[in-house]
């Protein structure tokens, strides 16, 4: 029996991002939905293929169970292979016609905008889901990534379409992000570095109950 896929983003909240290989990984995603996380990606720039595919189609299975949408980062046949919501796609990782060729009309496809309004509105014009923007601050994850500047949210809103801020996020930062026009706040490590990841997410999703 094939899984029933949960093709609607939600309207705005925490969007966690796995930070790569590690054995506690489904654990740890359980613990950020059991936190209140609205959106997952699992991201994992490893060539290590069956491990890949295993943990996507557990984490699918994990998120399912929590009605929350699993994106596969930069990955478009992995997304295919386990029947993901969808996938997210940087500069460097094909575009967005042929990712919405091999995934469907239904499938969530966001796109990495960095700093740039002109690259947005040509992945809108594509037929982007959401758009991602940042780092907005200092990235753990990436520090050497294009800084972008808050104003940019507020900029982008014209597009029409779900906003993500991303890059250095903590909940104590987060609030003029939100302000400015993003629907979504994502994070990496502040969740998935934190001894606690359920207790992290709750911060995150609590600031959009405010």
């Amino acid at each position: 029996m094939s899984r029933p896929q949960l093709h609607s983003l939600p309207p705005r909240g925490f969007y966690a991002i796995t930070d790569g290989p590690r054995p506690d990984l489904r654990a740890a995603v359980e613990r950020a939905l059991e936190g209140g996380a609205a959106i997952v990606q699992y991201r994992d720039k490893s060539g290590d293929g069956e491990r890949r595919r295993a943990e996507g189609a557990a984490l699918l299975a994990v998120c399912h169970r929590f009605g929350v949408p699993l994106i596969i980062n930069d990955d478009v046949e992995l997304a295919a292979a386990i029947g993901a919501e969808g996938v997210h796609l940087g500069e460097h990782d094909g575009n967005v016609d042929a990712a919405r060729t091999r995934l469907g009309a239904s499938a969530i496809i966001g796109v990495s905008c960095y700093d740039s309004l002109d690259r947005a509105r040509q992945l809108a014009a594509a037929g982007a889901d959401y758009l991602a923007f940042g780092a907005f601050f200092p990235s753990p994850t990436k520090p050497l990534a294009r800084r972008a500047r808050v104003g940019l949210l507020r900029d982008a809103k014209s597009l029409g379409l779900p906003l993500v801020a991303i890059g250095g996020i903590t909940p104590d930062n987060a609030r003029p992000l939100i302000e400015a026009g993003a629907d979504f706040v994502a994070a990496i490590s502040g969740v998935f570095a934190a001894a606690d990841p359920s207790a992290a997410a709750r911060r995150y999703a609590h600031l959009f109950t405010k």
